[in-house]
C-alpha cells in the first residue's frame, strides 16, 4: 500500500502518462462520438472535432494533478479549462448541435479518461484510484456543467438576435406602401415563411393590444407562426396560412389562431402575399378604429362595411342619420320604435312573411309599417340601393 507521499507521486506520474497518451484517447473519443448522429452527420467538421477533443483532453488532464503541482505553475489550470469550455460551449450552439447531443459527447471524456487510467495503472494503484476517482469525476463534470451553461447562454443570445432581425425586417414591411423585390425575399427568410402564400392578420389598441401581444408571446399552438409588429401603441399579429395557388391552406382563410377569437381587433383574412401586407394592416386598423363596446371578436370588413361607409361619408360631411332622424321625427305614441323595429328585421331577412312571424304579426301590418317608413323617409326598402342607405345610416 502506498503512503499519502507515494501516493501523491505515483498519482503524478499516472497523470503524465495520460498525457503521453493524449492521441489514444483522442481516438477513442472519435470512434465513440461517432456514433451521434448530430456529429455523426458532420455537423461539426471532423478536423475541428479533433482539435477540440485534443485540447480538452489536455485541459481536463491538467486539471487532474494535486494542487501541489497545479500551484507550482506547471501546465494549465482551472480558469484555462473554464475559459476553453466556454468557448466550446458557444461553438456547438452556433453549429446548431442539440443540448442532449452536446451533453452526450461531453459526458465521454469521464468513461475514456477513467478506462484509460485503469489500463495504465497497476494492480496495486487500486486504492489510489478509489481515491481519486471523485477528483476525475469532478474535473470532468465541472466541464460538463460550464459548457452545458455556456451553450445555453449562447442560445439564449442566437434567439435573441434571430428575434431582433425578424423584428427589423417586419418594421420593413410595414414601413412602406410599396416593398421591393429584395426587401420581401429578404424578409420571408428572415421569418422563415413563403412569400407568396396566403396571411391574415389583426390589429388592436389598448387593451385588446396587451391581449394580442400575450396571445403571440405564448408562441404558436399550431402549425401556424404568429408575428407581432407594435406601432404608436397598436399591436399587429399576422400569420401564414399557405400558398395562394396550388399549396394547402392550413385551416382555410378564416382560421383563427387560440385565443384571438375573443378579442375585440380589426381583421383582415386571406389577403395574398407578404407584398399586400402594408394595405391589409392599414385595413386592419382602420376596422379597429370601428369597434364597438359590444363588440366581442375580430371584426372583418365583410361584418363592418356598413361601418366603413357610415365613417367614410360623414368624413365628407355627409350624415346619414341626421336626415333619418330628421325624417321620422313626425312619429308619436310609440310609432317610431315599432316602424325601425320592422324595418330592421326585413332588412335582416328581405322577407314579408319572417318579418311577420318573427314579430308576431299579421303580413299586412308589416306592409302598412313599410309604406309608412317609406311615406316619412322616402326610402323604398326594396330597392337595393336605398336600403343600403338605410343600412350605412344605422351601421
Amino acid at each position: 500500500m502506498h503512503n499519502t507521499k507515494d501516493n501523491t507521486s505515483r498519482w503524478g506520474e499516472l497523470v503524465e502518462q495520460l498525457h503521453s497518451r493524449l492521441d489514444v484517447l483522442v481516438d477513442l473519443f472519435m470512434a465513440r462520438v461517432q456514433e451521434i448522429p448530430e456529429y455523426a452527420g458532420n455537423r461539426v467538421g471532423l478536423a475541428e472535432l479533433r482539435d477540440t477533443a485534443r485540447e480538452t483532453f489536455r485541459r481536463l488532464v491538467d486539471g487532474l494533478r494535486d494542487k501541489e503541482l497545479q500551484q507550482s505553475g506547471r501546465n494549465g489550470d482551472r480558469d484555462s479549462l473554464m475559459r476553453f469550455s466556454s468557448e466550446l460551449g458557444t461553438k456547438r450552439a452556433r453549429a446548431g448541435i442539440s443540448p442532449d447531443a452536446l451533453i452526450s459527447a461531453v459526458r465521454l471524456d469521464f468513461g475514456i479518461l477513467w478506462d484509460d487510467l485503469l489500463l495504465i495503472a497497476d494492480p496495486e494503484d487500486a486504492m489510489l484510484l478509489t481515491s481519486r476517482v471523485d477528483r476525475v469525476w469532478r474535473v470532468v463534470d465541472e466541464f460538463a456543467t460550464h459548457t452545458h451553461s455556456s451553450y445555453s447562454a449562447e442560445r439564449v443570445r442566437m434567439a435573441q438576435e434571430a428575434s431582433n432581425i425578424r423584428r427589423e425586417f417586419i418594421a420593413r414591411l410595414f414601413s412602406k406602401s410599396e416593398l421591393s423585390a429584395d426587401t420581401i425575399s429578404q424578409a420571408a427568410a428572415a421569418l422563415v415563411t413563403d412569400p407568396d402564400a396566403r396571411f391574415s392578420i389583426v390589429a388592436a389598441s389598448g387593451e385588446a393590444a396587451s391581449q394580442l401581444r400575450a396571445i403571440a408571446a405564448q408562441g404558436p399552438q399550431s402549425s401556424q407562426r404568429l408575428f407581432v409588429h407594435e406601432f404608436g401603441g397598436s399591436a399587429y399579429v399576422f400569420w401564414a396560412l399557405g400558398r395562394t395557388a396550388g399549396g394547402a391552406q392550413p385551416g382555410g382563410s378564416g382560421y383563427l389562431p387560440a385565443g384571438i377569437a375573443g378579442i375585440p381587433c380589426g381583421y383582415v383574412e386571406g389577403f395574398s402575399g407578404l407584398r399586400a401586407l402594408p394595405s391589409a394592416a392599414r385595413t386592419a386598423e382602420r376596422l379597429a378604429l370601428l369597434l364597438h363596446p359590444s363588440d366581442r371578436g375580430p371584426l372583418t370588413a365583410a361584418d363592418a362595411w356598413a361601418r366603413l361607409a357610415k365613417q367614410q361619408l360623414q368624413d365628407a360631411g355627409l350624415d346619414l342619420w341626421a336626415d333619418l332622424d330628421s325624417s321620422l321625427s313626425p312619429c308619436r305614441g310609440g310609432e317610431r320604435e315599432r316602424l325601425e323595429e320592422t324595418v330592421r328585421h326585413f332588412l335582416s331577412t328581405g322577407n314579408i312573411t319572417t318579418t311577420a312571424q318573427s314579430l308576431f304579426c299579421h303580413r299586412n301590418t308589416i306592409l302598412n309599417r313599410l309604406n309608412r317608413f317609406q311615406d316619412l323617409t322616402g326610402i323604398d326598402l326594396t330597392v337595393p340601393s336605398q336600403a343600403a342607405r338605410l343600412v350605412v345610416a344605422w351601421a
